[in-house]
């Protein structure tokens, strides 16, 4: 199953208005580009009608993926893929619950959640750089190196989140992002910039 390599991660402080039009815009630069609905201050019913108007959006897009983040019953109602918080579930738990096809995703931020992965088809891995989306995370970033260290213990593919730009996407093959591309001026040229330099490596 082809995976993206660069996913997108909604923002709602920014907005309903600006969240659907950036991933609007990120999803139309390629089939390459996924989106993830992650919203942890709203309530279900919020999370489940922002999740339904995101599905609207990527309609418009054949073909591509998207995510909801820690939400299976979400996942579920809305036919997305499901990305595994590191204190949800395993997915080899979840697994079977979802219907063939489905993508699911893990975060990982140590050697010991990277060997929990097993079963997920792409771990988010981070924070790669200090974060600009989430200043409250005082974990210390992991570095390129860290990122390669957790890349040889996982048992699927890596994608680096966490104060990755363009600048600094070049070495990481596949990543995820908030403000690079929410938080852009033109979140679909700060799309593409982003994956120009992705593809730039091998991935």
């Amino acid at each position: 199953m082809a995976l993206p390599r660069l996913i997108v991660i909604t923002d709602w402080a920014l907005g309903r208005e600006r969240v659907l039009a950036a991933v609007d815009a990120a999803l139309s630069v390629s089939a390459e580009v996924a989106v993830q609905h992650r919203h942890p201050e709203a309530t279900g019913r919020q999370f489940l009608e922002e999740a339904r108007a995101v599905r609207a959006v990527v309609a418009r897009h054949p073909g591509r993926r998207w995510f909801v983040n820690g939400r299976l019953d979400v996942a579920l109602l809305v036919e997305a893929d499901l990305h595994l918080p590191a204190s949800a579930p395993l997915a080899a738990e979840v697994r079977p619950l979802l219907p063939a096809g489905r993508l699911v995703s893990a975060a990982v931020h140590s050697e010991a959640e990277a060997r929990a992965a097993a079963g997920a088809d792409l771990a988010l891995v981070g924070p790669v750089f200090p974060p600009g989306s989430k200043p409250e995370d005082a974990r210390a970033p992991l570095g390129l190196e860290g990122l390669a260290a957790l890349r040889a213990v996982l048992p699927c593919p890596a994608f680096a989140l966490g104060g990755v730009r363009a600048e600094n996407a070049g070495p990481l093959g596949r990543a995820a992002v908030i403000g690079a591309v929410m938080g852009a001026a033109d979140p679909a040229a700060a799309t593409a910039a982003l994956l120009a330099a992705l593809c730039s490596a091998p991935g």
